[in-house]
């Protein structure tokens, strides 16, 4: 999933994860916990940034929906009603728990949506892509803008 998220947001990113032998929480939490760091760092002062971005992502049947905020805030909604515990060796539950290591380290406010959709598989690779092309657009920096874009004059 994490390579569609690169793929689709134009993002280069290597990951090599191991963990403890118990199961896969603990690396998937921490691959979000660095994922987010990673942004969070990159962005720097978020001069010139679009900040906002919102993608609505069909894969087959379903369709899904990321809306970002870069502000500095860290918040989650994450409204994904899965039917299934596993998908292959993935535990769905954990989809969330990434999320809100992502958040919370990124300091961005995201909204995630499975607005409709049968299959398991195709509404988390559809929430992968959409949120690739979101950040992609929320990150990219608009030609000849050097402000950063919050009234307030900063972004933390």
């Amino acid at each position: 999933m994490l390579t569609l998220f690169t793929k689709h947001g134009q993002f280069d990113l290597t990951i090599k994860a191991t963990g403890d032998n118990a199961d896969n929480h603990h690396v998937i939490e921490d691959i979000g916990i660095l994922l987010g760091k990673a942004f969070y760092q990159t962005l720097g002062d978020k001069a010139g940034i679009n900040r906002y971005a919102f993608q609505f992502t069909p894969m087959d049947e379903a369709l899904c929906r990321t809306c970002v905020d870069i502000s500095g805030r860290s918040f989650l909604v994450f409204n994904v009603p899965l039917t299934r515990e596993f998908i292959g060796d993935f535990e769905t539950e954990m989809l969330e728990e990434f999320f809100i290591a992502f958040t919370h380290n990124s300091k961005m406010t995201l909204h995630i949506e499975s607005l409709y959709g049968t299959n398991n598989h195709h509404i988390v690779e559809g929430i992968f892509k959409s949120l690739g092309r979101t950040l992609n657009n929320a990150c990219a920096i608009e030609s000849g803008n050097t402000e950063i874009p919050s009234t307030k004059g900063i972004i933390e």
